[in-house]
């Protein structure tokens, strides 16, 4: 002990002497380690243990597939098939629930709750106990009977709607002119489904048939065999209810973790590779500088050999060094660790994560910190302890250092590092090069409408309050020409669901085309302002008018996806379609007469994006709002300026024409989905952590090429001061400098072309549309070759300049 104390404080006294080397050697390795860290955090949260729940890999859910947009509908399971669905042999429990939105009217202006209704088992099915009180039990929701008047708040809502209040327990909240007794708040971690508060789910009504599902598998059964089991129940479900749609999904069961998985997995993957990349090269880095060190202590080392110490002695010495060098790089990592993470955390899609996401520094990632740190110091510190065993001391004890060091064998080894940085940076920066590339194509991508200065506000209508088809389609109208009027405001309009994500499948029939009867195309509910306020082309035909917007008129338009896969070379006006499932469903759904009959298509409207940004467009039938209205409509409002500055003047419009009504929290402008949407923000998130890697491989890069070509120049002092006193010229000793390291600068640029070429076909494969373009890794070897030479020239022209007579004092 006494002795690996000594050397661990002779290692002090050598970082201490020479400050800049250290600096450079910590920083080198922290800047590795603080982003490895950083993705291993995020990684282990995201996609290992993104939820707290009780053995949260057996906790499943129904999702229909049959999209292949990462869009992730859950499909409500009828009463009777959630009966056999609690007797199946592979599920242990079963927990129902709703989801709807309720205004809090305890404001001068009301506020918007998203309310999650669960059945009474729901919290015992999560296990995870209340942060304050207690959450509700099945006897405050008995199965068919009205359930207690009780709430339980997630810790967002409690922190933003009572200040983080720890008396909240037992106090009332008002929503919908109902008094909620708080049982308790849930801690930080838990927020299923993204929600407000959770209410006991009301299974006493007969009208309401089926509910959404969460299920808990049993032990040891998979997805696969719980869905084989599952399956016979869905077909009897969908035989049972014909026009309910199930026979269009591809209804699965996706696990918790399988959602983060699906839309960010490929990309942390990415990225994590670009990390150890950035690892490695730093590792490389700091070992060239402790081999460079080395060759200056060699004759030391010669002189502790000549003494008696062995080889063995010496290496220990030499590899406390680099651990010191290590654990110094992995604290200084792990303390940045603790800031970086914060930054990626808005990296993230919105959709799929809370506002309170927090990404902590846990024990498996310090464990990890720890393990990297003796592995990172055994391995920059190997290959220079190895540079000791050298069998003949006797020319290192006679010569000068700078002499003995001139010979020393460990030139190709230095090639060896140098290339290979090369190349691991050109492979950072080739990926960094086609993440940016694929995301700015990903911005230039044609919408079919201008999102700018538009805003969407979703309002919930309560189906109680407007009974028939007249009553809310006069109310839906007053709040949209009352929000058109809101100062700063050029004009609004009514939709049910908008862009860019807009999916809401409906099987159409066409008349006379029976070969293509009953398929899903994406059906709107809207009004004619829609087009011209989103400023989608209307191509043939014409709109419909107030007046046939308030008879609910069937008329149809679509648009030009929808013409070219029904009616190529044909002309779409005049045909008549009809969608089944637009049928009377008071209160919730109020129909006009006759709305599930034929309607003529007026008109062809421009491909506007409704199936995110990276699909093509779906074919889409759009139709008056007032023919087909559910309980909830958007007004879409585009301003003179920014849009989110109307936000006050609008909720207060639409709180003078019903002052219970609230709008749907958070309004967002049009541009601001578009940047939630997840190929946007996994584009985002690529192109904007992969740049900040290559930039640091490019930095470390050039200190290792620096910090050798500068020793080897230091070795050569006395070489060049001879060639400059015998007629050399500054230039000589410059090309003469910049040709010694040429091979390893050739070698390190053909391996990271290989190299480069082979990840971006892997990223190609990963992630979708990044383009093949010569250009990218064209660009890449261009800065890298700037960089490179920067690092090389700056050591040549400084030995250039030396007076020879300088150099031949120093023999």
């Amino acid at each position: 002990m006494s002795i690996l104390l000594q050397d661990i404080r002779f290692a002090l006294r050598q970082a201490w002497k020479q400050p800049t080397f250290s600096v450079v050697a910590i920083l080198s390795l922290a800047l590795g380690i603080a982003a490895s860290i950083t993705l291993f955090s995020v990684i282990y949260k995201v996609l290992l243990r993104p939820t707290p729940y009780r053995e949260a890999d057996r906790v499943v859910r129904f999702v229909d597939l049959s999209d292949k947009t990462e869009t992730e509908y859950t499909p409500p399971i009828y009463r009777e098939q959630i009966r056999q669905l609690k007797e199946s042999r592979s599920i242990d429990d079963v927990v129902e629930m709703d989801e709807r939105y309720l205004a809090d009217r305890t404001f001068d202006i009301p506020r918007d709750t998203d309310v999650v209704l669960l059945s009474g088992n729901a919290f015992r099915f999560f296990g995870v106990p209340a942060m304050l009180g207690r959450t509700f039990l099945p006897s405050d929701a008995p199965s068919g009977q009205a359930p207690q008047l009780v709430a339980v708040l997630t810790y967002q809502y409690w922190r933003r709607r009572f200040n983080g209040n720890p008396a909240v327990v037992g106090q009332t909240l008002r929503l919908d002119n109902r008094s909620y007794t708080i049982l308790g708040v849930m801690p930080r971690a838990f927020n299923w489904w993204d929600s407000d508060l959770y209410l006991p789910l009301d299974t006493s009504d007969p009208s309401r048939q089926a509910f959404m599902t969460v299920l808990r598998l049993k032990p040891g059964v998979s997805k696969t065999q719980a869905m084989a089991e599952i399956h016979p129940l869905l077909e009897q479900m969908n035989r049972k209810h014909p026009h309910s749609g199930y026979e269009q999904m591809n209804i699965q069961l996706m696990s918790t973790a399988d959602r983060y998985r699906r839309s960010l997995g490929k990309a942390l993957y990415v990225l994590l590779a670009a990390v150890i990349l950035l690892l490695v090269i730093g590792c490389v880095n700091v070992s060239i500088l402790l081999l460079a060190r080395g060759v200056t202590r060699q004759r030391e080392f010669a002189v502790r050999l000549a003494l008696g110490a062995s080889p063995g002695r010496v290496i220990r010495q030499l590899l406390t060094e680099s651990l010191v060098l290590g654990f110094a790089g992995t604290v200084l990592g792990v303390i940045a660790t603790y800031r970086t993470t914060t930054l990626v955390v808005p990296l993230l899609p919105w959709q799929l994560f809370t506002h309170g996401l927090e990404i902590p520094v846990q024990l498996p990632a310090l464990v990890f910190a720890v393990v990297l740190a003796i592995l990172t110091g055994v391995i920059v510190g190997l290959l220079p302890a190895l540079q000791v065993l050298e069998p003949d001391i006797r020319p290192l004890l006679q010569a000068s250092s700078r002499n003995a060091t001139a010979d020393i064998p460990g030139r190709r080894l230095y090639s060896i590092l140098i290339a290979g940085q090369i190349a691991f940076a050109m492979v950072l920066l080739t990926a960094a090069a086609s993440a940016i590339s694929s995301f700015r194509l990903l911005q230039q991508i044609d919408l079919g409408y201008d999102p700018n200065h538009v805003a969407d506000f979703p309002i919930p209508v309560d189906p109680s309050s407007y009974t028939t088809r007249e009553s809310r389609s006069n109310y839906l109208r007053q709040l949209r020409d009352r929000v058109g009027q809101v100062p700063g405001a050029i004009s609004a309009s009514l939709g049910v669901i908008g862009p860019p994500a807009s999916d809401w499948d409906f099987s159409v029939e066409i008349l006379g085309q029976n070969s293509v009867s009953s398929q899903s195309v994406n059906v709107n509910f809207v009004d004619s302002q829609f087009f011209q306020l989103l400023r989608i082309p209307l191509l043939q035909g014409r709109l419909w008018d107030e007046s046939d917007t308030a008879r609910g008129k069937r008329l149809a338009l679509v648009n030009q996806s929808f013409v070219k896969r029904y009616f190529p070379n044909q002309d779409v006006l005049g045909h008549s379609v009809r969608v089944p499932d637009l049928v009377n469903h008071p209160p919730g759904v109020l129909a006009a007469v006759g709305s599930n009959e034929w309607a003529p298509i007026i008109a062809v409207v421009g491909d506007a994006r409704n199936s995110g940004l990276q699909d093509p467009v779906k074919p889409e039938i759009y139709f008056p709002y007032s023919l087909y209205m559910i309980d909830w409509i958007q007004v879409f409002v585009r301003a003179q300026g920014d849009p989110m500055s109307l936000e006050r003047d609008v909720r207060r419009q639409i709180a003078n024409v019903n002052p219970g009504q609230q709008v749907s929290d958070p309004v967002f402008s049009l541009t601001n989905r578009l940047e939630q949407e997840s190929a946007w923000a996994r584009g985002h998130l690529l192109a904007v952590l992969s740049s900040i890697f290559s930039v640091l491989a490019l930095i470390l890069t050039s200190v290792g090429l620096y910090s050798v070509i500068y020793y080897t120049v230091t070795q050569r002092v006395n070489e060049f001061g001879i060639r400059m006193a015998l007629g050399a010229d500054r230039h000589h000793i410059l090309w003469n400098v910049l040709q010694s390291q040429s091979r390893s600068l050739v070698a390190g640029f053909l391996i990271g072309l290989f190299l480069s070429v082979g990840a971006h076909h892997l990223l190609a494969h990963l992630i979708r549309n990044t383009p093949s373009d010569p250009r990218i890794l064209s660009v890449a070897c261009l800065v890298l070759l700037i960089v490179c030479l920067l690092a090389s020239v700056i050591p040549a022209i400084h030995a250039s300049r030396r007076p020879p007579m300088d150099a031949l004092r120093m023999e």
